[in-house]
């Protein structure tokens, strides 16, 4: 297929972009090198690998390249509560403005698969699973915004979305500003973390089994086609305080505390169900510990904190 990544230079991009390549699909990578990386440079040794510079909120860059595009699957965001409240301008045209108008410009035949949040959710119930029937309640501009990106996608039919757990482990362009990468990080380096209302759930996946569903939703697009997807670990509806338990685990030194006073600014509270994409076919491959264990090496590499988004 000839796809076309938005922000293909990002976080998951700099994963989905090599292993699409390597399936021997044609693969475009809009982004704007935000964050000055170089994490697809060893793409350029594939034919059917096309690089733009550019702004996907602007129509006379997007235009041409989605018109080629049997496949678009926009990553490109101001990801994450903190870089969007930084520039909640950007933030609105990027997330939101910028996926409106792919699905403007895109023919009804040309697919889209989209990945956005299941911080969308906001709070849930107590002991309550929030599925994708549950009433989306974010409370950040960035989920906000992606939930509108969603309902964008979703009416144009042709499309699929997909509300990722929390992600972790490692990518070419790396972030230690998500909660797992951030947690061992300071494990390894630090030994110690202060916990801010550690019972706050969420529940969490590995980068690889994200790159992995979309791999699965392209091969059964038809059958998956017109509906929202939960992507997590069933087994990983973690709070705060039992992620640093099973992180604990693998680096026993660490010592992590709840702070008896203050309060975390990030409220979302919830735990998921993942049981609609578990019923197309789609299993993970990468738990927990695994995902630990690939960090812990990590970040023996990695000793700065330039990698994170804010």
């Amino acid at each position: 297929m000839k796809i076309l990544i938005t922000g293909g230079a990002g976080y998951i991009g700099s994963v989905l972009t090599p292993t699409l390549l390597g399936e021997g699909h044609d693969v475009t990578v809009l982004d704007n090198f935000l964050f000055r990386q170089s994490s697809l440079a060893d793409c350029c040794q594939y034919e059917r690998f096309q690089i733009a510079r550019g702004d996907c909120r602007d129509e006379s860059v997007v235009k041409p390249i989605v018109a080629k595009a049997d496949l678009i699957i926009p990553l490109a965001a101001l990801v994450g509560a903190p870089l969007s409240d930084l520039n909640k301008e950007a933030a609105q045209s990027t997330n939101s403005d910028a996926v409106r108008l792919i699905c403007r410009l895109a023919s009804r035949q040309q697919r889209v698969i989209m990945p956005t949040t299941n911080s969308g959710y906001g709070i849930g119930e107590k002991g309550k699973f929030c599925t994708e029937e549950t009433p989306l309640r974010p409370i950040s501009l960035y989920g906000t915004s992606k939930m509108e990106a969603e309902m964008a996608v979703l009416e144009r039919e042709n499309s699929i979305s997909f509300r990722l757990a929390t992600v972790f482990g490692m990518s070419p362009r790396m972030r230690t500003d998500l909660l797992v990468n951030d947690f061992v990080y300071r494990a390894l380096h630090d030994r110690a973390v202060v916990i801010f209302e550690g019972h706050f759930k969420r529940n969490y996946i590995h980068i690889r089994d994200v790159v992995r569903v979309f791999l699965h939703s392209i091969d059964k697009f038809e059958a998956m086609k017109g509906r929202p997807y939960n992507v997590g670990l069933d087994d990983a509806n973690l709070s705060k305080l039992e992620l640093c338990a099973e992180i604990k685990k693998q680096l026993p030194k660490f010592v992590f505390l709840e702070a008896p006073i203050g309060e975390d600014p990030d409220k979302r509270d919830y735990i998921v169900s993942n049981q609609r994409i578990l019923a197309t076919g789609f299993r993970t491959e990468w738990d927990l510990d695994r995902g630990i264990r690939e960090l812990i090496k990590v970040f023996t590499i990695l000793r700065q904190s330039r990698y994170a988004n804010v």
